[in-house]
């Protein structure tokens, strides 16, 4: 072709768009990668299983005679202190894989390795979310080995509850992920992350009822119980003990008043046929906390108006 021949604009292609094969390709591949990862490091599954086991067998057995859990939704009889704790350590787990997952996200960008990630010619918040599906899923696994373990702690909830809790252990591992996600963002070094264990996830945890009810929080200290309500974490453990038990929020009799302690947040009611309410609060909550926190993520990964812009681009080093 002569070089005076001007170029028409179908003879120069525009990229073909992706179809679902390749979105397909790609989400497997980082799905599987965080699943190779965590089969490679043994050492990070039984890391993250030593924390809640200490709980379960150490710490439980000494706070049985000190802490009494009265008969509150989902339960409808008096329950060990195990029994109580047990969805706040597997809460617990989700928060740790989480941080975990944001851990090796901070590696990654100093390494180099998230620049790969973040090139590829896919949408971010497509890949963002596969790598935020697969630290899930991990976690998700920890979780069912956790509850197989209690088991044998004479921990056994419903038949169904083994079931019926895996979208609520989906929903909050989504949510612990997604900031998980916006906190890698933000951390610019490794060594700094001693330091968001010490601010972020253990206020995170010890401020909620994981391992005490909310009444008793109110009843020991106002503040810190208004804390515990608006902290996510407790509508993430919360989810997860109804599920446990088939329920997704605790119904409440309208006639009865008041309301029992610590269990209605006075959010969403939703009416039932039998004329009780149905406390939504903490699916609600987790769900929008989800989506808050993922598109924070998303916003802050963007290469030309996030945070990790500010750094020098997708591999998140200093421009100077």
């Amino acid at each position: 072709m002569n070089v005076d021949t001007p170029i028409r604009s179908a003879d120069i292609s525009a990229p073909a768009k992706h179809g679902a094969g390749a979105y397909f390709a790609c989400f497997r591949g980082i799905v599987w990668r965080e699943v190779l990862r965590f089969l490679y490091q043994r050492e990070r599954f039984f890391s993250a299983l030593v924390r809640p086991l200490v709980w379960l067998f150490i710490f439980a057995a000494g706070f049985r005679q000190v802490l009494g859990v009265s008969i509150i939704p989902p339960y409808t009889t008096y329950v060990l202190y195990e029994t109580f704790i047990t969805p706040g350590l597997i809460g617990m787990i989700l928060l740790f894989n989480a941080m975990q997952s944001s851990l090796s996200m901070v590696y990654d960008r100093e390494t180099g390795a998230m620049r790969t990630l973040l090139v590829a010619p896919f949408p971010r918040s497509f890949l963002l979310l596969s790598k935020l599906i697969g630290g899930v899923a991990v976690a998700v696994l920890q979780a069912y080995t956790f509850l197989a373990i209690a088991y044998f702690w004479d921990i056994i909830p419903p038949w169904y509850g083994y079931f019926t809790v895996l979208p609520a252990l989906i929903l909050s591992g989504l949510m612990l992920g997604a900031l998980a996600l916006l906190m890698s963002s933000l951390i610019r070094q490794l060594e700094n992350f001693a330091g968001v264990m010490n601010f972020v996830i253990f206020p995170m945890f010890f401020a909620s009822s994981a391992l005490y009810p909310l009444w008793r929080i109110r009843e020991g200290s106002p503040l810190l119980y208004e804390i515990a309500r608006f902290n996510p974490f407790t509508h993430a453990v919360e989810l997860i003990r109804f599920a446990l038990y088939g329920e997704v929020g605790a119904k409440i009799d309208p006639t009865m008043t008041p309301v029992q302690p610590g269990i209605s947040l006075d959010g969403v009611l939703v009416p039932l046929a039998s004329g009780e309410l149905l406390d939504l609060t903490h699916l609600v909550v987790v769900v929008v906390c989800t989506i808050a926190f993922l598109g924070a993520a998303v916003f802050a990964y963007n290469p030309s108006k996030g945070l990790i812009a500010r750094r020098g681009g997708p591999g998140g080093g200093n421009a100077g």
